[in-house]
């Protein structure tokens, strides 16, 4: 079997900033702390924004949970946590 040649090896370190910035759509922000700086490029295609949550709902779950009335169903939760894992394992 014949040998398999490798290119010269290179350190591994961080990702070049520069190249962040030529790619275009970053804002860049400068962290500075102490002597040290550092610049983080962000993009708003990754920012998720707010997330969907009922506020009103969630405060009538949190009254029914202090008040010992919001019903805990040991089977209902297995059941959904098995059905949760084989959706997960078919890939739907």
């Amino acid at each position: 079997m014949p040998p398999i040649e490798m290119g010269p090896t290179r350190p591994i370190g961080a990702v070049d900033v520069r190249i962040a910035r030529q790619a275009g759509g970053f804002r860049e922000t400068a962290k500075s702390t102490g002597s040290e700086s550092s610049a983080v490029a962000l993009s708003d295609a990754l920012d998720p924004g707010e997330a969907p949550v009922d506020a009103d709902r969630v405060e009538v779950i949190k009254r029914a949970v202090e008040t010992g009335q919001y019903p805990v169903l040991p089977t209902k939760i297995a059941d959904a946590m098995i059905a949760a894992g084989l959706l997960l394992r078919k890939g739907q």
